[in-house]
């Protein structure tokens, strides 16, 4: 039978309560050998003097480590350095220190009223953002909305412009038609009545007359001169509704302010100006007082409503 390190040490005339002790704190025969050595000179009740202060202190230096992580700022505690950052990340908190306290572990029911909690939060928080959704896209629809009649009032005006500028340019070739056509019949007339001439001039030198003389133009008549605008009484004016065109004929002592009026009512909401493409004016509310004929809106314009 092998015989243990206890009873060699015994077997050598060591103290078998020393013997023990000394194989515990060295761990093999010949380290318990020096270390019976080393403490010889000690009494067993020394010892385990000693031996009881080395396992006091070795509890109250496990007592004094870090369990748990604390912040100073709110006094939540942490297990780890991990959760302290998290927390740190969401609250702004800087101010941490460790604590020997254990933070004890959640139970099922308060991890179940955790989980609760949060997913409440989080609803929470998605019905927000799903109202602030709708805000934002409301708003970016108004915004295309109003770029797009922006766009298409601009388009109007441009389309405008080239119906105009169309109808100033027909308006001018016809002029020029009928010009060239009063000139072909002037010179058409004009050599008529030279061979009239020529033939008569040549009869008379036949017939030893006097030749005759060349009948003077009758002088072309005097344009109509146009009538003031103080002569008109009335006014017409087209007016250009995102609905389609109004016509409608005023007195010229109407105030734009009863214009606009007049055109409310029909369009349905409150006119804010009128404009004016050629010239190009506005006319905001502070027009509004003015007379048709003080504004120069006689005999006729085109206005554009606002």
């Amino acid at each position: 039978m092998a015989t243990s390190d206890l009873d060699q040490l015994v077997m050598m005339g060591f103290d078998k309560e020393r013997s023990e002790m000394a194989l515990k704190k060295s761990g093999g025969l010949a380290d318990a050998i020096d270390w019976l050595d080393t403490n010889s000179s000690k009494t067993l009740e020394e010892l385990k003097a000693e031996e009881a202060a080395a396992a006091e202190a070795k509890a109250a230096q496990a007592a004094d480590e870090a369990k748990s992580l604390v912040c100073n700022e709110c006094g939540k505690k942490f297990r780890g350095t991990a959760q302290a950052e998290f927390h740190a990340t969401k609250s702004g908190h800087t101010d941490f220190s460790e604590s020997t306290e254990e933070v004890a572990p959640l139970t099922e029911e308060e991890r179940q009223a955790k989980l609760a909690q949060l997913r409440e939060k989080l609803a929470a928080k998605r019905a927000v953002q799903a109202e602030q959704d709708k805000i934002d896209q409301k708003r970016n629809e108004q915004i295309n909305r109003k770029k797009t009649k922006e766009t298409e009032d601009l388009k109007e005006q441009l389309r405008m412009k080239e119906q105009i500028k169309e109808a100033e340019k027909k308006k001018r070739e016809k002029q020029a038609e009928i010009d060239a056509k009063k000139r072909i019949q002037a010179k058409i007339a004009a050599d008529k009545e030279e061979r009239r001439l020529k033939a008569e001039r040549e009869k008379a030198a036949r017939a030893g007359t006097a030749p005759p003389v060349a009948a003077q133009p009758p002088p072309a008549p005097a344009p109509a001169a146009a009538r003031p605008a103080s002569e008109y009484k009335e006014t017409r004016l087209r007016l250009q509704t995102s609905g389609g065109n109004i016509m409608k004929t005023f007195p010229v002592d109407t105030t734009l302010f009863e214009v606009a009026a007049a055109v409310g009512e029909e369009i349905g909401r409150d006119v804010e100006s009128f404009a004016q493409n050629f010239p190009r004016k506005v006319f905001g509310q502070e027009f509004f007082g003015e007379s048709l004929k003080d504004l120069k809106l006689v005999p006729s314009a085109s206005l554009i409503v606002k």
